[in-house]
């Protein structure tokens, strides 16, 4: 395919990607299939491979993710991005239109919103295409995450119709319910902590440094107010000016309400306190705001928030009941979690028996005893949380509640490290839950990835003596597992007083499968297989930085401390703990089993020593016609360094798009050689 042609398809593709997309998002009404969409994104991405120099920011391609950042610059705000005034009292409500109507006239429309439980986004186009993503920040800066905004499909990378050439347009970056409880459910077989509530989560993930993991996690936007001279200019109304950007592309929600009286308001709000429990996404609360753009201006701003607008926050759902009891659970990293036991209590549409008490300094705090009235409350978090307890009705008699001083499992005695809030059994290999632990996590997906296995059928497969560490995995056999079966009783949280039974059984075609997957694991890279070990403070990208620098585990293993904290981003905490690691005579010995069976345990070199970079240590920042993992790979190939900060000792900084002018600055006063993309290409031959 000559140059020509593949600009003509991938402009087709783009238009097509960019329709559906809409029709989808926006209108909620697709028109092919997810197989259908898929095959035209992946004809799209094949062609911008082969013709890198199509590529463009505003490509659907740039959905998928793959660039890397690691820091997040800042940058001053077109418009300040104010907070709203918040209040929880009707009367407040009321006074503010009171004021409002004082201030301007009794002729004034209000426009009502639903407030977004998420993270507050400013959205700049240009040209009609997205050019700059900002958070909150301080509200004068904010931090700019424009390549983890693009891999969300809801926002448009391109818009279409009668718009305005320059503007901004604010929104709420949310987790619907549902991929929340998806990613918490991944979380949880991973046995990594779950984020408390879709807020947290959608925080958390926006400022991940892989676009490709944002990507992945389907968060979702809604917008809601447009800045610019020409906006306030060409519309009369904030609410004509939503209806507008809907048509250019934009996400704008249908529950919205125009109102012209108090009644009307209140009435909005009350519907929606009912209502906001049946949305797929959190609401915490309903916005408020004067319609007309000219009686905005006349309201003004305070310092901190416009005189045009307040936010009326629902309260958190709570109800008191009684404390029965305190339970301690181990996890994998033999951390001790206090879990209350509550007499049953109705609340937020769910029948209430636990609630998190989240470490002993928190018991403390609250001079928790058991037999206490507490009140619990539930908001967006997932456990509900105790919050008060009410000293009027507390026994005379009644026992303070201690936070253990030995495993519940074990009974090891707990310790706690300077600094940390929680207290840890340090039975690593001896604890039931922790071993489990460490096997649920071995098998993960983004480990070993060994399927048809789960937290059950570990469980089994430990109680009747089958496996007592990860290695043992590799020594069972059909036997072993074929008519395996194990019933389980878990209390039933809609039910109180009932339980759910499920049974655990290993069938015919599970077996075979488990087998399989067992088999498959041997080819899994030996960074995965490191990551699998479940080292402290050994993730994902770390194992991998690892394994690139030392190559085998015989190498990892002799690794002194000063060539581990030499790696690029491993500090001293993740030094010692590899270190420890390697230290007890059990690890070894299961590595051992491991390598025995055909596990990974080394890789080939991907720097070619004699390469036109060696010695080169080199800095990649900006956005490239590829993702920054490639260029890296590629000075690594070539025989570089990738670097992650400046310093007189670099090289050279390879410049991209929408590079920080922090960097630029630093390189030139240092003088650093800066070049091109092309550059780059050129010195690498």
């Amino acid at each position: 395919m000559t140059i020509e042609l593949a600009r003509k398809r991938i402009a087709e593709l783009s238009e097509q990607l960019n329709q559906h997309n809409y029709q989808y998002y926006v209108l909620a009404q697709p028109q092919i299939s997810d197989y259908e969409y898929d095959m035209l994104m992946e004809e799209l991405i094949n062609l911008e491979k082969q013709f890198p120099e199509l590529v463009s920011s505003d490509s659907p391609s740039q959905r998928v993710g793959g660039d890397i950042t690691k820091n997040f610059q800042s940058y001053s705000h077109r418009y300040p991005m104010l907070s709203l005034g918040n209040s929880y009292s009707r009367a407040e409500i009321a006074d503010f239109i009171n004021r409002v109507k004082k201030s301007i006239g009794n002729k004034v429309e209000f426009v009502c919103e639903l407030k977004y439980d998420g993270v507050a986004v400013s959205l700049h186009y240009e040209n009609g295409t997205l050019k700059q993503a900002l958070t909150r920040g301080d509200g004068t800066k904010g931090d700019d995450i424009t390549t983890n905004v693009k891999t969300i499909r809801s926002i448009p990378l391109r818009i279409k119709g009668d718009y305005p050439k320059d503007f901004d347009i604010r929104g709420e970056i949310y987790y619907p319910r549902k991929s929340f409880e998806r990613l918490n459910a991944v979380r949880a077989e991973e046995d990594q902590q779950l984020f408390a509530n879709p807020r947290n989560a959608a925080a958390g993930t926006i400022k991940l440094q892989d676009s490709a993991e944002v990507a992945r996690r389907n968060l979702d936007c809604w917008l809601y107010y447009l800045m610019s001279d020409e906006v306030s200019l060409k519309f009369k109304t904030h609410y004509e000016s939503l209806q507008e950007a809907r048509k250019w592309g934009f996400r704008i929600s249908n529950n919205i309400a125009l109102c012209s009286t108090e009644d009307e308001i209140f009435e909005f709000i009350d519907d929606w306190d009912k209502a906001r429990h049946e949305l797929p996404f959190d609401i915490d609360g309903i916005v408020i705001k004067v319609n007309n753009f000219d009686q905005q201006k006349q309201l003004g701003f305070t310092a901190k928030s416009p005189r045009w607008a307040i936010a009326y926050k629902y309260k958190a759902e709570e109800a008191k009941t009684r404390l029965l009891g305190v339970d301690f659970q181990v996890g994998r990293t033999g951390a001790v979690t206090p879990v209350a036991n509550l007499e049953p209590v109705l609340l937020a549409g769910t029948t209430v028996k636990r609630a998190s008490l989240h470490n002993a300094d928190f018991i403390a705090q609250l001079d928790l005893h058991y037999d206490d009235i507490v009140t619990v409350e539930k908001g967006g978090e997932i456990i509900p949380k105790i919050t008060a307890v009410d000293l009027n009705l507390r026994k005379p008699d009644s026992r303070s509640v201690d936070f253990t001083k030995y495993c519940p499992e074990c009974q090891t005695k707990l310790i706690r490290t300077e600094g940390e809030a929680a207290w840890y059994c340090p039975n690593s290999d001896g604890c039931p839950p922790q071993i489990k632990g460490k096997i649920e996590h071995f098998i993960s997906r983004k480990a070993m990835n060994i399927e048809s296995l789960g937290e059950g059928k570990i469980a089994l497969l430990f109680d009747q003596a089958l496996i007592k560490n990860a290695a043992d995995l590799y020594k069972l056999s059909y036997s072993d597992l074929f008519g395996l079966e194990k019933t389980i009783e878990t209390p039933d949280e809609n039910n109180p007083g009932n339980t759910i039974i499920r049974k655990v059984s290993f069938k015919e075609k599970t077996a075979e499968n488990i087998l399989k997957s067992l088999e498959e694991s041997k080819k899994v890279p030996f960074h995965r297989v490191l990551f699998a070990l479940g080292i402290r403070f050994v993730g994902e990208t770390v194992a991998k930085k690892l394994a690139d620098a030392f190559l085998s585990i015989e190498q990892l293993r002799e690794a002194s401390y000063e060539s581990l904290v030499a790696v690029d981003e491993i500090g001293e905490k993740i030094a010692a703990s590899v270190q420890n690691y390697f230290n007890n005579p059990r690890h070894l010995d299961m590595i051992q089993q491991l390598k025995t069976a055909g596990l990974q345990f080394s890789q080939e070199s991907k720097v070619n020593s004699g390469g036109p970079l060696k010695g080169k240590s080199i800095v990649v920042s900006g956005v490239f016609s590829v993702s920054r993992e490639s260029l890296k790979e590629m000075i690594e190939v070539n025989g570089g360094k990738n670097v992650s900060s400046l310093s007189a000792k670099t090289d050279y900084l390879i410049a991209g798009d929408n590079m920080g002018p922090a960097k630029k600055d630093k390189a030139e006063k240092l003088g650093i050689p800066i070049i091109s993309e092309d550059e780059f290409y050129q010195l690498i031959g």
